[in-house]
């Protein structure tokens, strides 16, 4: 499979446009954490893209993303290790993240999401006026971006990673495809 393949199928699945540039920034962070694991470039970053395909279809029953998700990329050829990252990034599922692949998704997820919500508080709504001092005066006040679970971003040390190198990583990702996210 690949990222045109990938692409045209989460565009089958999912019309809200914010929800595919959150696929669009997760895909991007994985392909950058990747290489940090001497991984797979190409299954991380489809990972990232793919890992909310479900999502218009299992919003009134969340317990269910990630498990339909699974279920459309295995039915299609997608391999064991994309199925099980898509089947544990939500913690309702009760899976538990194990493969570094998993943890990595499960990191990123609400990372991005956190990312994007402290370049629309920003005065010029831009990724690239964005700092990690910015992120991380943003990160220590809970009631901003409440959403993005900061447990879950945390977990980036289970990725042997500080929560300083993690959101550096994920913003300088996120700040080269800036234009596709409209940010």
């Amino acid at each position: 499979m690949n990222r045109n393949h990938a692409l045209a199928m989460l565009k089958k699945y999912l019309n809200n446009q914010n929800l595919l540039k959150h696929c669009l920034a997760c895909e991007a962070i994985m392909k950058d954490l990747a290489p940090l694991y001497n991984q797979n470039l190409e299954e991380w970053a489809l990972v990232g893209l793919l890992h909310d395909i479900d999502y218009e279809i299992t919003k009134n029953c969340p317990e269910s993303h990630g498990l339909e998700g699974a279920r459309i990329l295995s039915k299609v050829g997608y391999s064991d290790n994309i199925v099980a990252a898509l089947r544990s990034h939500n913690p309702a599922t009760g899976h538990v993240p194990n493969s570094i692949l998993e943890k990595a998704l499960f990191a990123v997820d609400p990372v991005s999401g956190f990312i994007v919500a402290c370049a629309l508080i920003h005065p010029n709504r831009s990724l690239s006026e964005l700092d990690l001092d910015f992120l991380m005066n943003r990160f220590k006040e809970k009631s901003f971006a409440r959403g993005a679970d900061r447990n879950q971003i945390q977990s980036c040390n289970n990725l042997q990673l500080s929560l300083n190198e993690f959101l550096l990583i994920a913003l300088q990702a996120m700040q080269k495809i800036s234009p596709q996210l409209g940010l």
